[in-house]
């Protein structure tokens, strides 16, 4: 069994193949409980990850991720050998997340946090409509669409990039507005925002068009408006191989077709 210069505790996803990782590290490594650990050590894929930094925001422990799920993007390459060295290696980002305030049709206030993104979705058949202000400001008096979603750089290569939005280098201090299925305005393709401006939208004829609005994985059905902005202060860390940056990562996936 190897010791590592920082205690790590090592957290797996319900994937098999993440628990069998976890239990042949553990044979290797010497580990703590989470609370007691320097390093979180977390062996799944990006959902699981986005799991983990949520758990231990703000305490700081940074989570170093090796992949054991599917595409990884969060993640790190899964090897066994010279952990205590990649995680001396490994360099930090700092990641703040997107408070969402969502009032539903009752009036109550709901507030979640996200560190990919938060959407908002059509609840029906029927597209929806919203109003968009920025910094209290109306930009966009009518969206006719199927959503629309606010993401961070850490998410800007998940949903976002599906729904064709740009991609953001994890340092840049910007956030992505990314219109889903735009029927009017057709040609409208989002906004790049400052990480400081405030989005607030509305959704129009919220009866006769629900929304629902989700932050990561919490979601609040049937909203009436709903409100963005960073946390100045909330924060996760995250640790990425010297050798395979985000910014590397960033930088390679705009250029793959």
């Amino acid at each position: 069994m190897h010791s590592t210069s920082r205690p790590i505790a090592i957290l797996a996803s319900d994937a098999p193949e993440a628990a069998e990782a976890a239990d042949r590290l553990s044979e290797f490594y010497r580990t703590v409980e989470p609370e007691d650990a320097d390093v979180i050590v977390a062996l799944g894929g990006d959902g699981f990850m986005l799991h983990v930094l949520h758990r231990f925001m703000d305490t700081g422990k940074p989570i170093y991720g090796m992949n054991k799920g599917t595409v990884g993007f969060l993640m790190n390459e899964y090897r066994e050998d010279d952990l205590s060295g990649r995680l001396e290696r490994a360099t930090e980002t700092v990641i703040h997340p997107l408070e969402m305030t969502a009032v539903d049709g009752d009036g109550l206030a709901h507030s979640a946090l996200a560190i990919n993104e938060v959407a908002l979705f059509r609840q029906s058949y029927q597209a929806a409509r919203l109003k968009i202000s920025i910094d209290g400001k109306t930009r966009l008096e009518e969206l006719v669409c199927d959503g629309v979603l606010v993401a961070t750089p850490t998410g800007s290569t998940a949903y976002n990039l599906s729904a064709q939005g740009p991609i953001l280098p994890i340092s840049a201090p910007l956030l992505a507005l990314t219109p889903v299925s735009a029927f009017r305005p057709r040609r409208w393709r989002g906004a790049l925002l400052s990480r400081h401006q405030i989005v607030d939208v509305e959704v129009l004829e919220a009866q006769k068009r629900p929304v629902n609005a989700v932050a990561d994985h919490r979601e609040v059905k049937s909203v009436q408006s709903i409100r963005i902005r960073e946390s100045a202060e909330l924060r996760s860390l995250i640790l990425f191989d010297a050798e395979h940056s985000w910014d590397e990562r960033i930088l390679a996936e705009q250029f793959r077709y």
